[in-house]
């Protein structure tokens, strides 16, 4: 028997918690890519991430898949579209962008979902908000990459980081369409198989790509350690306990957290200069994601 949603003073805090985590994570990413190459920053996310929820899972019972349907093949896929490839998409398109910009992109992922949502998911229509939605989204999208946006820092590949920050986004789209459709699975378990896999996936190219791992130092370390253990295993353990106690479209208000908190953390803390059109693309990009989420946001406080 499911039971309703309870948005408490608990459900916030958590939220608040999430929104602030998530969003200071490329601020972190950004110190430690001042001493450890990208995909080696990616590796250590993942892997100590790894150890962490496999601990977990293991004191819950170990349970992957909860019925006798299994899919392996398509677990492979979510778990390299959830953490291996984003990782190493924002990892490398930090080198070249700041960290404000690479918070605002998350913004996108909802954006990624309609469509997709629309196509795949039965029941998940293209209303006309949505569609109205997405086009404001879209819009603030081009500004976000947009001949203006380019200006931020002059490096010849921030373009290119740009767009590896927006790839990192569309994987988290797709790979939340295909995680709706795997078998009955652990939710602990989903978030050890996404964590796990990947590290077997992206260690591997780290090693080819930037050779042995170096020590970074003991604020490299920190940093790397903090990025897998606190944003990446803790926080997305903390997002179970907040779908299962608020439900989803609750999760759904740290799409305007992150932003916000990452711009805060790229301007106090890194001292990075913001251009004026980052602004204005979180602006139409939040806007976007506020109407395509109307109906479901107005029932949810509604409700509460």
């Amino acid at each position: 028997m499911q039971t309703t949603p309870e948005i408490t003073a608990r459900s916030w805090a958590m939220i608040a918690t999430l929104g602030l985590v998530w969003g200071g994570t490329f601020m972190v990413q950004s110190i430690a890519l001042e001493t450890t190459p990208p995909f080696w920053v990616a590796s250590a996310r993942i892997g100590f991430a790894a150890l962490l929820t496999g601990v977990v899972w293991r004191l819950r019972g170990g349970r992957m898949f909860t019925t006798d349907q299994t899919d392996w093949p398509k677990l492979v896929i979510v778990a390299l579209l959830s953490s291996a490839v984003p990782f190493m998409c924002l990892s490398w398109g930090q080198q070249f962008v700041p960290s404000a910009f690479a918070g605002v992109s998350m913004a996108t992922v909802t954006l990624f979902i309609l469509p997709l949502a629309h196509l795949f998911i039965p029941g998940e229509r293209m209303t006309w908000r949505r569609v109205v939605g997405f086009i404001l989204g879209f819009i603030g999208v081009a500004v976000l990459i947009g001949p203006a946006a380019l200006a931020s820092t002059g490096d010849p590949l921030e373009g290119w980081g740009r767009l590896a920050c927006l790839a990192a986004a569309g994987c988290y789209g797709v790979s939340s369409i295909m995680m709706r459709r795997l078998p009955p699975i652990d939710p602990v378990g989903l978030t050890f198989a996404v964590v796990a896999i990947g590290a077997f996936f992206v260690i591997p190219i780290a090693a080819v790509t930037h050779g042995a791992p170096e020590y970074p130092g003991a604020k490299g370390l920190a940093a790397l350690a903090l990025l897998g253990l606190v944003p990446t295993a803790a926080a997305n353990l903390l997002r179970i306990l907040v779908v299962r106690s608020a439900g989803p479209v609750f999760m759904s208000l740290t799409n305007y957290l992150v932003p916000l908190v990452s711009i805060l953390f790229g301007w106090a803390v890194l001292n990075e200069t913001l251009p004026p059109s980052l602004f204005y693309s979180m602006a139409l990009i939040l806007a976007g994601v506020f109407l395509s989420q109307w109906g479901a946001l107005r029932r949810l406080f509604t409700r509460s």
